[in-house]
């Protein structure tokens, strides 16, 4: 759902000095510029958990296929859509300053002048509209939970100003995706997706501590607040693992919870594989390859748990 402060490969580059107005552009390069602030891409943590959720939901109420009726897969990825991008934009507003002050992050879209504040607000404003109708048209529960979901969202943007554990928070606020798409499908919560939306919270925070690992040097200069600058990138490593295996735990514990089979159990463990892959390659006498452990790595996590989720479902017999 919402994206780090610190995230994106597209960060690397040059960067361009913060400017007041907003080059004309076309009108398909400024559908580019707001997708690009949004890091659209990063779609890819988020969404796959939530559409097992939905697998997981539906497969509880025995829908054939375990896939919902198409109107309400619309309305779960329009939501998720809608939450998303109100949190990147109203991150990416917030973070402005000091994005701009930032060598890796001052060519980001609003430091750069390539969308101005009001746009961005108004940007914001249109995606929050977008979540609240699509949990309307979900279910009652979705619509009344909605703004609490972006408190949660929108109080990321903030946590770094304060604690060391804002990679915690934006872990939770990607782990609300399998419970809001598990209400969307039932129209009520079950404790049992918990053990998902936890996996989900360590799994993002893990990642998000080796992110921040580049970052120390300016967190101490701003007087921000982070795992790595707190501890160091050694310690910081064992938090990332840490979590890491928290979410493995925690999967395991959603094996049991849901009677889940071995295709289950084989995503899980090609899950495993692959962090342990990613904590190998990232290293205290060597960060080079922090952006293939955060963006590629991951992606192959959220999408290969998700598929080998739903052929666990289609296969053992569930309608």
């Amino acid at each position: 759902m919402a994206g780090g402060h610190r995230h994106a490969e597209g960060d690397r580059g040059p960067g361009h000095p913060a400017v007041e107005g907003v080059r004309p552009l076309s009108v398909l390069r400024r559908i580019g510029v707001y997708l690009e602030m949004v890091k659209v891409a990063h779609t890819v943590f988020a969404l796959p958990f939530a559409l097992t959720g939905m697998f997981l939901a539906s497969g509880e109420l025995g829908t054939r296929g375990a896939v919902p009726p198409a109107r309400t897969v619309f309305y779960i990825v329009l939501a998720m859509v809608g939450a998303r991008s109100a949190a990147m934009g109203f991150n990416r507003l917030v973070d402005a300053d000091i994005d701009a002050r930032n060598p890796r992050t001052m060519g980001r879209a609003i430091p750069a002048g390539r969308v101005s504040r009001p746009m961005a607000s108004v940007f914001i404003l249109m995606s929050v509209l977008l979540l609240e109708l699509s949990a309307a048209k979900l279910n009652p529960l979705c619509l009344k939970l909605s703004p609490v979901l972006l408190l949660l969202l929108f109080s990321y943007s903030y946590m770094k100003r304060f604690t060391w554990a804002s990679h915690l928070v934006l872990g939770a606020c990607l782990g609300a995706a399998p419970l809001a798409a598990w209400i969307a499908v039932t129209g009520e919560a079950d404790p049992r997706i918990l053990s998902i939306c936890f996996a989900v919270l360590f799994w993002v925070a893990g990642f998000d501590v080796l992110y921040a690992l580049q970052d120390i040097e300016f967190d101490r200069r701003e007087g921000l607040h982070s795992i790595p600058r707190r501890l160091g990138v050694g310690p910081s490593l064992w938090v990332a693992r840490t979590f890491h295996l928290a979410m493995a735990a925690l999967l395991l514990l959603g094996y049991h919870l849901f009677d889940m089979g071995g295709w289950y159990l084989a995503g899980l463990a090609l899950c495993a594989g692959v962090l342990a892959y990613e904590h190998a390659i990232v290293r205290v006498d060597d960060l080079s390859r922090l952006n293939v452990a955060f963006f590629n790595l991951n992606g192959v996590v959220s999408i290969a748990f998700c598929l080998f989720t739903y052929i666990d479902l289609l296969l053992r017999g569930r309608p």
